[in-house]
């Protein structure tokens, strides 16, 4: 036992009225270094105020700005089979899955939501970069399914906020098939003629990649978002040479027609508002419901008589 550090330090701290100070309290811009106070950084989206710098957003966040007055319904995780390969590299999966449990609050990576955006009844599904890198398993492919049959029954589109590093390795095979099994999902959803909307967050990439997160009927990107398979570093080196710069970001994939739009996180909700209204044929605020009919024709000309 160390006397001084474990005794007498914090006794003079506490005489001088010392206090300890979160670690948290201040966050660093990636970008520019800039010190943002966390709360103004919650208070803007997540978004760094003087660089517009996007930051990771927490899944409920997103759900809780997202929706109207923040009201939607949590859909609940389904009950699948934990840690079916007994996994273990340097600690236990199942001790993985406890810690990301604790730190997020949350069963695993999904957390989709039902309620309404300006208006429009739709299902929101989220991935949760802090649950183990958004990793796609047994579970997160389950809610995902889960969720676009919620969609179906309820006749309303869905939009999917990936952010994941791929398919979860800790589950081998059984993570793999779940590829499979939400693009027929996706599938499904198209069938019942209901609009599907991808916004790409930062980063997406691997296997996420290579099924849903490319499957849907308009897909928007936030502003510098890693969007790719493999990552720059593993192309850089099988293919030996230097990448363009900004590869695998937002507007590369907009230059390039990978993505639609790029749209600041501010302006998602209007902008998911308008897009599926409008796929879904219903009237959009600010546009004129009436349809510009060109008028109507002269009387046809009279057909040539028949020659005697």
């Amino acid at each position: 036992m160390n006397w001084i550090t474990n005794y007498v330090r914090p006794r003079i701290n506490s005489m001088l009225g010392r206090r300890e100070v979160p670690e948290n309290l201040w966050i660093k811009c990636p970008e520019t270094g800039e010190m943002v106070f966390h709360k103004d950084l919650e208070e803007n989206l997540w978004v760094i105020p003087a660089s517009g710098y996007h930051m990771k957003m927490p899944a409920k966040d997103r759900l809780r700005t997202l929706f109207d007055n923040g009201q939607y319904e949590s859909l609940p995780q389904p009950k699948v089979a934990q840690d079916p390969l007994k996994f273990r590299d340097s600690k236990k999966y199942s001790d993985r899955l406890r810690d990301s449990r604790a730190k997020t609050d949350a069963e695993d990576t999904i957390n989709a939501g039902v309620g309404k955006v300006k208006g429009l009844k739709l299902v929101a599904i989220v991935h949760d970069f802090n649950f183990i890198g958004g990793s796609l398993g047994i579970a997160a492919g389950e809610a995902i399914i889960k969720a676009f049959e919620r969609a179906i029954a309820e006749k309303c589109p869905v939009v999917m906020f990936p952010a994941s590093g791929g398919a979860r390795m800790q589950e081998g095979i059984l993570s793999l098939m779940q590829l499979p099994r939400t693009t027929v999902a996706v599938n499904m959803l198209k069938e019942a003629g209901l609009p599907y909307i991808v916004v790409l967050t930062n980063p997406t990439t691997g296997g996420v990649t290579a099924s849903y997160a490319m499957l849907g009927d308009i897909h928007l990107a936030e502003p510098g978002a890693e969007i790719g398979f493999a990552g720059k570093r593993v192309i850089e080196q099988t293919l030996r040479e230097k990448l363009p710069e900004g590869f695998q970001t937002s507007e590369y994939l907009l230059e390039h027609g990978m993505v639609d739009m790029v749209v600041r996180r501010h302006d998602i909700p209007d902008t998911l508002a308008r897009l599926l209204k409008i796929l879904m044929k219903k009237p959009v605020d600010g546009v004129r419901e009436e349809i510009d009919r060109a008028p109507a024709s002269a009387d046809p000309a009279p057909k040539a008589e028949a020659a005697e």
